[in-house]
């Protein structure tokens, strides 16, 4: 991304730690039939390890790797998400959202694509309205994942590992925002 370098690293940081937690609750989620209740937790566990993982690679080496080339490897899974999500009922919404957030990092990187040949410091200037609409998107959503993690459906605290899906969703949500002020 084009922001000071201790932004980009510290964001790295934030989204590498999201998605090694996600990948770390799918590598340790029960399988076989234990598992056969919660295919949408192990799909959104690899979406969310995929996505963060993929944000910290590109907050770091933005400018070093074809912009190109992260355009493909966000296009893609935005694509099998919103497949998913048309042909599957069960968790549309949810699929959904990690259909906005690949395509908002594809956006992202075509942004980069277009802004790397002109001048000596490149930004990625997407279009401004597209941009404003995923900074509300991605703003909103970071503050309804953060009222949800504090609290269970029950209204207890949430405590110990149970808050972590939510946790993860919260730094993702905060990772997509900064990513986008970058913009």
């Amino acid at each position: 991304m084009h922001g000071p370098a201790l932004v980009n690293w510290l964001l790295a940081l934030l989204a590498a730690g999201a998605g090694t937690s996600c990948l770390a609750r799918l590598r340790h989620s029960p399988c076989g039939p234990v598992a056969a209740h919660r295919p949408l937790a192990r799909e959104s566990d690899a979406a969310e390890a995929l996505m963060g993982l993929g944000m910290a690679a590109m907050a770091v080496t933005g400018a070093t790797v074809p912009a190109t080339v992260w355009a493909a490897l966000f296009g893609l899974p935005a694509t099998a998400f919103l497949l998913a999500a048309v042909h599957a009922p069960a968790g549309r919404a949810h699929r959904l959202h990690h259909a906005v957030g690949a395509l908002a990092m594809t956006y992202m990187a075509l942004a980069m694509a277009t802004a790397s040949g002109h001048g000596h410091h490149p930004a990625a200037t997407g279009l401004p309205v597209l941009t404003g609409a995923l900074l509300l998107y991605f703003g909103g959503y970071t503050l309804w994942t953060g009222s949800r993690l504090l609290r269970t459906p029950a209204g207890t605290l949430a405590v110990g590992t149970a808050g972590l899906p939510q946790a993860c969703r919260l730094t993702m949500g905060i990772g997509m925002f900064a990513m986008l002020l970058t913009m």
